[in-house]
């Protein structure tokens, strides 16, 4: 339900929907909106052209344009994010007791469930956000990395870690070593995500297994948990289940297990090729071979599951660079992609203290600029070719400075 407006000279929409609350006021030079789960939890906003987004772990990111048509981006310091949600829950509270005293035009009336929703938002104060993020941190350990269309996942972390952790230019699990949960400690970990999200279950779109590789589980334990997930969770309201598998894994399972997970609820896999040029991937520190990935890959649509295949732009800078776009090319090409499938390039972040920048520098490798990284990717989605029956899957940048969760 979407309602219009005006509060104290400036319009007013407030759209209810049975899994958020967003609220848009015009302000001078533009609008603001909020919006909130179903526990009152800011989950985006946008002020003053810059928009915001909130982890479940109290974080937000800040997200803008650049006078020259970029993006850029930060993450608040927790001093300005208590300050943003501060003045945000001011607005709302504002504007709930003016609806109180009737000094708001709608063009309809504001049903319960509005009033409810924004009563929720404004209780929603700093003590009660410390509390939900400690409880965060009690039911989840870090969580790594997600694709882009999962930001909005239910996150169930089957697992903990990476299988293998010796990629140079990943760190987000070099802290924690890999381990399967067992089923009672699984079970209990379900129960605890769901009373954690509580109203703001209606929120999320999919369930994630993760870890870092949750897939590589081998079928006699991966089974039972999938059952778990659907004592706890309506799988196929939220959407399926999805998750990471790296390519070295993968080729363990058949075809015919992934056409069993298929029919529990896997929609698709995501796979981190990161490149078809072998040399690269040793250089990499990646396990296993490229044709492992595509061995995978073929496998799982073979079974009816779809894939997310991750490409890693700049890698092994000029030297690498044209071997890469080659080889590449032909691994995707081999894997017999279609429309249900999408394709990401994940452009390589280097930071200090990452193994890959050391490696690099001692083998004298010369980074390729934005530019190039660009036209990297150009040139690999130039050469790819996709069945007219089969249709194209969808092409993305995929940017891990900007995941939240």
């Amino acid at each position: 339900m979407v309602i219009n407006g005006e509060w104290d000279q400036r319009s007013l929409t407030i759209s209810i929907k049975a899994n958020c609350l967003t609220i848009s006021l015009s302000v001078s030079g533009g609008a603001e909106v909020y919006s909130f789960d179903g526990e009152g939890r800011l989950w985006t906003a946008l002020l003053d052209g810059v928009s915001y987004r909130r982890g479940l772990d109290g974080k937000l990111v800040a997200k803008w344009q650049t006078p020259g048509g970029g993006r850029d981006r930060c993450w608040l310091p927790p001093e300005k994010a208590d300050e943003l949600q501060a003045y945000i829950r001011k607005q709302v509270a504002g504007l709930l007791r003016a609806l109180q005293d009737g000094q708001v035009r709608l063009d309809q009336p504001l049903p319960q469930q509005g009033l409810d929703d924004m009563r929720r938002a404004v209780a929603f104060d700093q003590q009660r956000i410390e509390a939900d993020v400690a409880r965060y941190h009690q039911v989840y350990k870090p969580v790594g990395i997600l694709p882009p269309d999962q930001y909005m996942a239910v996150v169930l972390q089957a697992t903990e870690g990476c299988a293998f952790n010796t990629c140079t230019f990943c760190d987000f699990y070099k802290s924690r070593p890999f381990r399967i949960k067992k089923p009672d400690e699984f079970s209990e970990h379900l129960l605890a995500v769901r009373e954690f999200l509580g109203r703001g279950l209606s929120l999320r779109r999919t369930i994630f297994l993760g870890d870092a590789n949750a897939l590589v589980t081998p079928m006699n334990r991966l089974v039972p948990m999938f059952e778990a997930v659907h004592r706890v969770y309506d799988v196929q309201g939220l959407g399926g289940i999805y998750a990471f598998l790296d390519g070295f894994s993968g080729e363990k399972k058949s075809a015919r297990d992934y056409h069993m997970l298929s029919e529990m609820g896997l929609e698709r896999v995501y796979v981190g090729l990161e490149s078809g040029n072998q040399e690269l991937l040793n250089f990499l520190k990646k396990p296993g071979k490229a044709a492992d990935a595509v061995k995978a890959v073929r496998a799982m649509k073979a079974g009816g599951v779809a894939v997310g295949v991750i490409v890693l732009l700049g890698a092994g800078g000029h030297t690498y660079s044209r071997a890469h776009v080659r080889y590449t090319i032909a691994d995707i090409n081999a894997m017999v992609l279609d429309l249900n499938d999408i394709v990401y390039f994940s452009e390589l972040v280097e930071t200090e203290g990452k193994a890959y920048v050391r490696d690099a520098y001692q083998a004298s490798l010369r980074p390729l600029t934005e530019a190039e990284r660009i036209a990297q990717a150009e040139a690999i989605e130039e050469g790819l070719q996709f069945s007219r029956r089969g249709g194209v899957p969808h092409i993305s940048r995929y940017d891990i400075r900007e995941f939240v969760y």
